[in-house]
């Protein structure tokens, strides 16, 4: 997977990306990242990027062309373009595992203001948030996006079970988890986990995953509950023969 991230700030890019578990995945080769500074393409002969709005208003505007020139300099055209924006839908880990079976994607990372809609239109192909709420620029909602895709690529994780297993994956939050000691503040690890027994320990864990989706996240839950409803009309067990 190749991430392209259009920035005026690509230090901070490369400093959050080259880090962990994406760090040692650059490193391997199973990322490539590629950080463009759009000032880098601007005509201007001072460097300025932005300029006033037309119609008035507060704050400065991302201009058209050192935008547009950044996207144009990256080879091959049909690359998903991702804008990121409060106005875009949000991110989930469906919309992480749809980009993951991307070979490239471009992060187009806005600034003041925002961006030139006349560019936005001839680039962006998708407009993704990741929540409700305002932040100075792209470049850490870029980060989270392409922390969590990455996840999902072949050779990044070093238990390829794990993504599997976590959060979300099969609409639930993830169950409760525990490390040595067995006992820590006179608080002991659930005897079922000591047991041996695997199969108790995953009906444990998805009554665990369940009821803690149901006490923190009542609108996955429902969802969760809705699509077991629909699988059991679906596959009725089969009665047995007299």
């Amino acid at each position: 997977m190749v991430f392209h991230v259009l920035t005026l700030f690509p230090e901070m890019i490369e400093n959050g990306m080259q880090t962990s578990i994406t760090g040692r995945a650059i490193e391997k080769g199973f990322l490539h990242l590629d950080v463009r500074n759009i000032r880098d393409y601007t005509q201007d002969k001072h460097g300025k990027v932005d300029d006033y709005t037309y119609g008035g208003g507060a704050g400065m505007l991302m201009q058209a062309q050192p935008v547009y020139d950044a996207w144009d300099s990256i080879p091959g055209k049909g690359i998903r373009t991702i804008y990121l924006t409060p106005q875009g839908r949000t991110f989930d880990q469906m919309m992480a595992e749809d980009f993951a079976k991307e070979e490239e994607l471009i992060f187009l990372c806005g600034h003041y203001e925002g961006i030139d809609e006349r560019v936005l239109e001839e680039t962006v192909t998708d407009y993704v948030s990741i929540g409700d709420y305002v932040l100075t620029g792209g470049e850490l909602p870029a980060m989270v996006m392409m922390d969590t895709i990455s996840r999902l690529l072949p050779g990044v994780l070093h238990n390829e079970d794990s993504a599997d297993t976590e959060s979300f994956q099969n609409g639930l939050l993830e169950y409760p988890q525990y490390s040595r000691p067995e006992e820590w503040h006179e608080k002991k690890v659930p005897a079922i986990l000591l047991s041996g027994d695997h199969k108790k320990v995953d009906e444990w864990r998805l009554e665990q995953s369940e009821l803690r989706t149901r006490e923190r996240r009542p609108d996955l839950y429902e969802a969760y509950m809705e699509q077991k409803r629909l699988y059991e009309e679906m596959h009725p067990p089969k009665r047995r023969k007299r």
